[in-house]
């Protein structure tokens, strides 16, 4: 392999994912060079690092926590003589030759490239037939739509080109990671600021997900009393990312109409399959747009799926 790879974690609160996670890397045909943990959670888990000797694991914590500015301080730590840069969600966890082809794609890739993900096996698209219709998701995965909405990328069974990369399972340029930071103005859970960065990558970079490199992701469920927060996220984070590449064919007004039709699909849901939480969403939904609406560029802070509520003394 010619390339050495370094892994940025952002981790909070989720020790036992965090230990499944780093098991599954330290278990890899090839190891990577550099693990960084960025830790923002309430009880700090530093005493992780010993449990796995044979990986190269760097300690940061960042407290308060946020997604964007745990990632940018991660970038900080990387080696010099790393020539990738990867991000992880602490709840994944690593085929045995995960790692070893995604080394072997950077090994060969064109310069065109400048992020690769690892394809996601657990998790199939589901794609409605009203959310097509209203043109907020596609059967093409990894779209980016005028609107701001997006396809997603889960298992997309064939290494695939695509227009955006999701946060936590991509290997990046050294060089690109250089170039481009997260925007902190996602705070918290960072709802959409994966997209944000990729999308930016995207106008001088190719991205691609890669089916031969795979990862399974244990992801956890949103707690029902977020939903709310969720839906304001839906409609504000999403008008601040469309407003930040209008120059690049995204529509302020089709991001308006879309979030009209988000409502309406999220309370035909709720109402369809008794779904409290989707209504919990649209209500969040009209509570975003009226923010948006009186206070342009507004910031809701926030975390979905916060475990340990306990603090500790800082």
């Amino acid at each position: 392999m010619k390339h050495k790879i370094s892994f940025i974690v952002p981790t909070m609160d989720r020790e036992k994912d965090l230990y499944r996670m780093l098991k599954s890397l330290e278990a890899q045909s090839v190891l990577p060079d550099q693990v960084i943990i960025v830790d923002g959670s309430y009880n700090k888990v530093n005493h992780m690092i010993d449990k796995f000797p044979l990986l190269k694991i760097e300690y940061v914590r960042v407290f308060p926590p946020s997604l964007s500015k745990q990632k940018n301080a991660g970038v900080k730590k990387v080696s010099n003589d790393s020539t990738l840069v990867g991000y992880l969600d602490d709840d994944l966890e690593f085929y045995k030759d995960s790692v070893e082809n995604m080394l072997s794609f950077w090994d060969k890739a064109s310069d065109k490239y400048g992020g690769a993900a690892f394809s996601v096996t657990n998790i199939d698209r589901k794609v409605g037939s009203i959310r097509k219709f209203f043109k907020i998701d596609s059967d093409s995965p990894g779209k980016v739509f005028s609107n701001g909405f997006v396809s997603m990328l889960d298992n997309p069974g064939r290494t695939t080109d695509v227009d955006w990369l999701y946060g936590g399972a991509t290997v990046w340029k050294r060089e690109v990671i250089g170039k481009y930071e997260y925007d902190e103005w996602y705070q918290g859970s960072g709802f959409m600021e994966d997209i944000d960065f990729s999308y930016n990558i995207r106008e001088k970079y190719n991205l691609i997900v890669l089916a031969e490199a795979r990862v399974q992701h244990h992801t956890h469920p949103i707690r029902g009393d977020r939903y709310y927060l969720l839906g304001k996220w839906q409609i504000i984070n999403r008008l601040y990312f469309v407003g930040k590449y209008i120059d690049r064919g995204l529509s302020v007004s089709d991001a308006w109409k879309a979030s009209f039709s988000v409502i309406l699909v999220n309370l035909l849901a709720g109402i369809a399959r008794l779904n409290y939480n989707r209504i919990r969403m649209a209500a969040g939904n009209i509570v975003g747009l009226i923010i948006a609406l009186i206070k342009k560029d507004a910031q809701i802070v926030g975390h979905l799926k916060r475990i340990n509520k306990k603090k500790e003394g800082l």
